[in-house]
């Protein structure tokens, strides 16, 4: 694929996004087989009801006093629309140098360089977060999630839109400068765990990203976020399990 200049976003509309970027298509066990738009990705029809499987992560910053910055996103976004998440969610892609394609050999070493410059480029471009400010170094890969999501609480019961990923889970602790993108973000909020969990709460009429709904349910409150120090280090990593869920009935579509 041919090489792309220093990736900024600036000027670009979501649709541009969703008809530029492209996607790593997986198979079943995360083995790269091709790649394709954001557009076809993501779109749920009956000849693909799931989309097309491809390669995700999501970011978890945690500030020097243990919370957890969560986003918004922004009412412009085409998929998931104003939903609360982790701090950023989107995709490594194709065609980029160096390269964003993370290999066996990468996710067994748990270095997972091209994920994690993704993130880089993703931090900057959602909260402004400056690549200084974020080493790369610094994240820690902690497993890989498998997952599917009808966008239907947003766009209605026949979306078309929706996401199957195998998302990779990264963590990391710096105290940072915002200057979120109004184009992907509409809020942010630091959060200690009993905060999150009372925001969550079906009284707040929140909407929350089913990913992440997973992640904190499954793992962040049991584990991760209760163990800060020993997910920081390492000592979660799990580079053989992919973890499979179904999403909840409301996403189903």
């Amino acid at each position: 694929p041919a090489k792309m200049a220093e990736w900024t976003g600036e000027g670009q509309s979501q649709l541009d996004f969703m008809e530029k970027d492209q996607c790593i298509l997986l198979d079943m066990e995360d083995k790269v087989i091709g790649h394709d738009n954001k557009y076809e990705t993501h779109i749920f029809c009956p000849e693909r009801p799931r989309g097309k499987l491809h390669r995700a992560f999501s970011v978890f910053l945690f500030d020097s006093s243990g919370r957890l910055l969560l986003q918004q996103r922004a009412a412009s976004k085409i998929t998931f629309p104003n939903v609360w998440t982790n701090t950023c969610c989107s995709h490594p892609l194709s065609g980029y140098e160096p390269t964003e394609v993370d290999t066996p050999e990468d996710v067994a070493s748990g270095k997972v360089p091209g994920v994690k410059r993704a993130a880089v480029r993703k931090l900057l471009h959602e909260l402004g977060i400056t690549a200084d400010q974020l080493p790369v170094d610094k994240f820690t890969f902690l497993t890989r999630l498998h997952y599917w999501a009808a966008d239907s609480v947003t766009h209605g019961y026949s979306s078309p839109w929706g996401e199957h990923e195998i998302d990779y889970i990264l963590f990391i602790q710096a105290d940072v400068t915002l200057q979120p993108n109004p184009e992907e973000v509409s809020d942010t909020k630091y959060v200690a765990i009993h905060e999150l969990l009372l925001m969550m709460q079906p009284e707040g009429g929140l909407l929350w990203s089913p990913w992440f709904r997973i992640i904190v349910t499954r793992f962040l409150v049991p584990m991760w976020w209760t163990d800060l120090p020993k997910s920081l280090s390492g000592g979660f990593f799990d580079p053989t399990t992919i973890h499979r869920f179904d999403c909840t009935e409301e996403h189903m579509g």
